[in-house]
């Protein structure tokens, strides 16, 4: 946290900027206020660094762009609707929005946009305190109405008007506090989160589209752990993500078993651990962090006790993906992300037959074909699964995967197994045995797709020789 006079001296730095001056100066020239708000006075307070310049006006939409086409190099008004103008100048992207005073009427999905004239007015309306914050501009006056410095000095979470107004103003708030409760490491105050537990029922008029969006975000976060507990606490993930609190298994004397519920929460850490510390994949990765979230949402559903005692969850796996496949369909995910986390889940279980006995070759190259493209997720998954608090069996699973890892490896430089496909395509494969395109080449295709994965890199005379063995046998 940076003092207020550090934060003030870097704010001043940003308002001298060569994309924030002459922006301000041009506004002050016509008439109109400009004030910088949100995220980037906020930080300046946590010091973090800000990618976003976002500001407010009492400008209208057309006097906005009228006064950003001659600073800028390119505009867009896709937001002109709810009075936001999108610019680059300078090299940065910036937005412009005419002060705010619309609401939700508690029954539809969408606000009415009402537009305001005051910006201490637009500033109230918004979401919490510590966002509630603007840089008038260009004097660099600091404006807050609502507390919000305290309260980022407390590291708390509140709402400037009272949370029954701001969450009913716009439910989704509730699921942003539980973002912000991960991304800034800050607690609820005791109002806020009484009132997120007796309105969780209204996020139900928010569009499944932005529940999604706002999920991905929190998951995008560095330490998501605290924001997906809120969720659960205060109801809302029953209704947006139920499979979530479904797995806090009830446990008693019959049933002893590891709480999946916070196994859950520690693969998604371990998980977000071996994505950044690999460094093989883009971080932050929303697919293997949805990939960990949802792996085991198939358990509650094949819970079995067994003689002795023991919980079985046989075939969670394959449930589960399509548990997965068909939440993130109704939260709007992309079919992309849908298909390879649900192709995760359903495959997270397959290493731990590595471990009961030496894997061939053929069974190694059948793990990365099944995998394709989610290869690399899926050894992040897979490590990120093992949360055993026993070091010796840890050790083992790591060392096993490792030598996987490895054979892959050795196995890919070998034949190149990342475009595992038969000695013979389809063409080649007509030409030999004299038939048409149909089903007939297809088993033909998958026969050879088979050879080659038992025995490695067969060569185009013998694949056709053990072809032609297959067709005659075929025909008998």
């Amino acid at each position: 946290m940076q003092s207020v006079a550090a934060a003030l001296a870097r704010l001043g730095e940003l308002a001298a900027s060569p994309t924030v001056s002459p922006l301000a100066t041009a506004f002050a020239t016509a008439g109109h206020e400009l004030a910088l708000v949100g995220g980037p006075v906020r930080d300046a307070f946590l010091g973090r660094v800000t990618n976003d310049l976002d500001f407010t006006t009492d400008a209208s939409p057309d006097e906005i762009l009228k006064l950003v086409i001659p600073l800028s190099d390119a505009q867009w008004d896709i937001g002109r609707a709810f009075g936001t103008i999108g610019a680059r100048i300078n090299g940065e992207t910036v937005e412009i929005t005419t002060y705010r005073a619309d609401s939700y009427d508690g029954a539809t999905r969408k606000p009415d946009v009402v537009f305001g004239t005051s910006l201490e007015d637009d500033l109230v309306r918004r979401d919490f305190t510590v966002n509630a914050l603007a840089l008038r501009l260009p004097q660099v006056t600091l404006v807050d109405p609502s507390g919000g410095i305290d309260d980022l000095l407390a590291m708390r979470l509140r709402t400037p008007a009272t949370p029954e107004i701001s969450f009913g103003d716009d439910p989704l708030r509730m699921l942003r506090a539980a973002r912000f409760t991960a991304q800034l490491g800050f607690t609820l105050d005791t109002d806020t989160a009484v009132a997120m537990e007796a309105m969780a029922g209204s996020i139900r008029n928010i569009s499944a589209e932005r529940i999604g969006e706002e999920l991905s975000k929190l998951l995008r976060s560095d330490t998501p752990r605290a924001g997906l507990e809120l969720l659960v606490e205060s109801g809302l993930a029953q209704i947006v993500l139920p499979e979530l609190p479904a797995l806090r298994l009830e446990t008693d004397e019959h049933h002893h078993h590891k709480d999946v519920y916070q196994h859950t929460l520690t693969v998604i850490e371990q998980a977000i651990g071996y994505e950044t510390s690999r460094g093989t994949l883009e971080s932050p990765d929303l697919i293997v962090r949805l990939a960990a979230l949802m792996h085991d949402i198939g358990k509650p559903a094949t819970r079995k006790l067994e003689p002795g005692g023991v919980v079985s969850f046989y075939h969670h796996d394959v449930l589960g993906s399509k548990l997965a496949k068909k939440r993130l369909r109704a939260l709007r995910f992309d079919n992309d992300t849908i298909n390879a986390v649900s192709r995760l889940i359903e495959l997270h279980l397959r290493f731990f037959g590595y471990t009961e006995g030496t894997w061939t070759d053929s069974a190694v190259r059948r793990y990365v074909r099944d995998a394709g493209d989610q290869l690399e997720r899926l050894h992040i998954l897979t490590r990120a699964d093992v949360t055993t608090r026993n070091r010796r069996k840890a050790d083992r699973l790591g060392f096993a995967y490792d030598d996987l890892e490895q054979r892959i490896t050795e196995l890919a430089q070998q034949e190149e197994m990342a475009a595992v496909r038969p000695d013979l395509d389809g063409e080649q494969i007509m030409a030999i045995l004299g038939i048409r395109p149909g089903r007939d080449v297809g088993e033909a295709y998958r026969y050879l797709l088979e050879q080659r994965l038992d025995d490695g890199p067969l060569g185009a005379d013998e694949a056709t020789r053990r072809l032609l063995e297959w067709w005659a046998a075929r025909d008998e």
